[in-house]
């Protein structure tokens, strides 16, 4: 009788952060009304141009000062030049799984994302109107929560 012998995971931290990487390529869906999505595209354009072009003359004014080694204005530059480019593929995979949320829609006795909703606070007996939206959007100062938030989850 052989005994066939399987490759074993080195670790099972590596096993989880394959699957946790798969999971994070799967695309959800982000609710977005059609002003939201205009005003993020815009502010991708933005980012695009203006900023993108801003901190490229910063890092080529600081190289030209001081070169790159222990140049904290390029280092500087450096960063923010980072954070620019992760905000953009941020704002592009916002803006790609996009789904537009239609709040025209007469109330129906069903919540969902986009609808208003009225909730009565008992310990303060006041009454308090929320609408749901998509993470982008929400503001909860203005009564837009997100439906990823624990009030927008129970609500829906």
């Amino acid at each position: 009788m052989s005994i066939i012998k399987r490759p074993a995971f080195q670790s099972w931290s590596r096993v989880l952060l394959l699957l946790g990487t798969w999971r994070s390529n799967v695309a959800e869906p982000t609710y977005l009304t059609s002003e939201g999505l205009v005003k993020l595209r815009e502010e991708a354009e933005v980012f695009r141009t203006t900023r993108r072009q801003d901190v490229a003359a910063r890092i080529q004014r600081a190289n030209s000062i001081g070169g790159a080694v222990d140049n904290a204005e390029y280092e500087e530059a450096k960063k923010e030049q980072a954070f620019i480019e992760g905000h953009i593929l941020d704002l592009d995979k916002i803006i790609n799984n996009a789904k537009i949320i239609d709040t025209s829609v007469e109330p129906s006795g069903v919540v969902q994302v986009g609808s208003k909703v009225k909730v009565l606070n008992q310990a303060k007996n006041k009454r308090v109107v929320y609408q749901i939206l998509g993470s982008p959007e929400a503001d909860p100062s203005k009564g837009r929560i997100s439906n990823l938030s624990p009030i927008g989850r129970e609500l829906l």
